[in-house]
């Protein structure tokens, strides 16, 4: 199995090291990522990507060694800890340059066989709403199943972490591991997916938001009996 992590920070921290387990525990071939380290361009909000082509985006280049990696994985592991409730800001900005993959506009169609998971650990809580920044994104992606895992560590440093709290950790982790090796090749978009898909599919139909999406919608013929899933 082909798995890339994608770290919301530079450091290793508590975060870092769940999402790394998680990996080791389903096994196969790592790649990981650390932001901004391995991508610091801000997206500029100049709509090149949505109107045009994603090409044109200042960042495009910087971010091709990420996305072949993500595009070509079976398994998405995105972590971040918590930052005032919600994503680290270099998480929010690397997702921000996807928005033109979203469903309502150019989605891959590889997203819609991969399994993900998002990670997010703070001393006390808001671990819900910064997985769900993550998760938001991997839903209109297309991914199918996405696994989440938010865990109040109740320590700064990932050796302050009691023995207790560990063992926790550990047992949350190997259950997600045991779930992501069982579905393995087997994962299908569900009805909301598929329903959401659909409602973007009428949209196209009637022309689309712009000429960029509605000619990549014909293209993989997904206005006639083609669909990503397949």
């Amino acid at each position: 199995m082909k798995i890339v992590i994608i770290n919301g920070q530079n450091h290793k921290g508590s975060t870092e090291h769940i999402g790394r387990m998680l990996a080791e525990k389903v096994g196969g071939e790592i790649t990981e990522f650390f932001l901004p380290r391995d991508f610091s361009t801000w997206c500029c909000g100049c709509s090149q990507c949505f109107m045009d082509s994603e090409k044109k985006c200042p960042g495009y280049a910087s971010l091709q060694p990420i996305v072949q990696v993500m595009d070509e994985a079976d398994l998405l592991i995105l972590t971040s800890p918590v930052y005032v409730y919600h994503a680290s800001g270099p998480m929010k900005n690397f997702l921000d340059h996807f928005g033109y993959r979203w469903m309502v506009h150019r989605p891959v169609p590889a997203m819609f066989k991969k399994q993900a998971v998002v990670i997010s650990t703070a001393a006390g809580s808001g671990m819900k709403s910064t997985c769900r920044d993550m998760a938001d994104s991997l839903f209109f992606w297309g991914v199918p199943k996405t696994y989440r895992i938010g865990i109040a560590v109740r320590a700064i440093k990932w050796d302050a972490i009691t023995p207790k709290h560990m063992q926790n950790i550990e047992r949350q982790v190997a259950a997600v591991a045991r779930k992501i090796v069982r579905g393995h090749g087997k994962v299908k978009p569900g009805l909301k997916t598929k329903g959401f898909f659909m409602i973007m599919r009428m949209m196209q139909k009637g022309g689309g938001w712009n000429k960029a999406d509605n000619a990549y919608w014909k293209e993989h013929g997904w206005l006639d009996g083609n669909r990503p899933w397949r």
